[in-house]
């Protein structure tokens, strides 16, 4: 018996090590790219891996809900705007610290994803996403109308987010290497979630929501526990957005915001982590290195798109996937 479960645990390690294994190098090509780019005489470089490491945030935070419990959300950049917001008005309140800039935009967000989340999440299909774009655009008209904050212009930040009363955020720097921190300890609590009883149920909710009904658990409470996690995670890469451009604008939580947080989660793979963190960096990535050559960079971004979907629709990680399974057997 012994040597039948330890067969049977020897698989599953090695997946869960193979999943790990894209998130690490990452991590650790991230952490040694700011002296990189100091060598090379391109400190700009860091400016753009600081927004990919922000949309990585808010494109996990979708992953645990679209891959991981299949709610298609195209109102979850309404948590971008809600972070990147509350920075806006604690600065002009002359509250300046990180730490309270994120714990009210991760309060704002879980009651807006706690009430919205309990009314969308009684529909299913094309009315969850058409009820989560009603809300998200909801979101949106308000802000455009706060005049106090710019309105539809938006409103420019002062200066940066101390932290502990510090002005660690204001060099470039400083502000990528507290952006890959919240970033690994994001990417280690959502895997630690969804590797766990609760991961497993809502994986089995989205599996066969009546089926898990049927031996005792209760769908809806997984569901929207999920769902306020993600918004409230999301809220963590809006607060750093909101550093990031030293700016706030209602277009964070537009419509097309959420369409784009949506294309990173597939071009990397719905459903894996890793496959989430690679497709947002891949994403900005493209955005920045195509607008470079062509101001109709959208063109072939859409190409791109168009072949992953052809001929790998595993995204990014079910390629590196097969590529991998390919050596094994060679």
């Amino acid at each position: 018996m012994s040597d039948v479960a330890a067969s049977s645990t020897a698989p599953r390690a090695s997946r869960l090590t193979g999943r790990l294994k894209l998130a690490l190098w990452i991590f650790v090509v991230l952490a040694a790219l700011p002296p990189l780019a100091h060598m090379a005489g391109e400190p700009f470089l860091v400016v753009i891996a600081t927004r990919m490491m922000v949309f990585a945030i808010a494109a996990l935070s979708l992953d645990l809900i679209l891959g991981y419990g299949a709610m298609v959300s195209f109102g979850h950049a309404a948590y971008l705007g809600i972070g990147a917001y509350a920075v806006a008005i604690l600065t002009q309140a002359g509250i300046t610290d990180l730490t309270l800039h994120l714990a009210a935009g991760i309060g704002a967000s879980a009651v807006f994803a706690a009430v919205t989340g309990a009314i969308s999440l009684r529909t299913r299909g094309v009315y969850f996403i058409m009820i989560t774009l009603a809300f998200g655009q909801m979101a949106f008209f308000f802000f455009v109308s706060f005049s106090a904050l710019g309105g539809d212009d938006g409103v420019a930040l002062q200066a940066r987010s101390t932290l502990m009363g510090a002005p660690l955020l204001q060099g470039a720097q400083g502000l990528f290497y507290v952006t890959l921190i919240l970033l690994i300890a994001v990417f280690a609590g959502l895997y630690r979630l969804t590797g766990s009883r609760f991961g497993r149920v809502l994986t089995g909710t989205r599996e066969n929501a009546l089926r898990m009904q049927a031996v005792g658990f209760r769908p809806f409470s997984y569901q929207l526990t999920a769902y306020v996690i993600a918004g409230c995670v999301c809220s963590v890469a809006g607060v750093l957005l909101a550093n990031q451009a030293v700016y706030v604008s209602p277009a964070y939580m537009s419509w097309h915001r959420a369409g784009e947080l949506i294309v990173m989660v597939v071009l990397g793979g719905v459903g894996t982590l890793s496959g989430a963190l690679a497709g947002a960096l891949a994403t900005v990535a493209l955005e920045e290195g195509l607008a470079r050559f062509s101001e109709h960079w959208r063109l072939g971004f859409g190409l791109v798109l168009v072949l992953v979907a052809l001929f790998s629709p595993g995204g990014i990680s079910g390629l590196l996937r097969r590529l991998n399974i390919g050596r094994g057997d060679r």
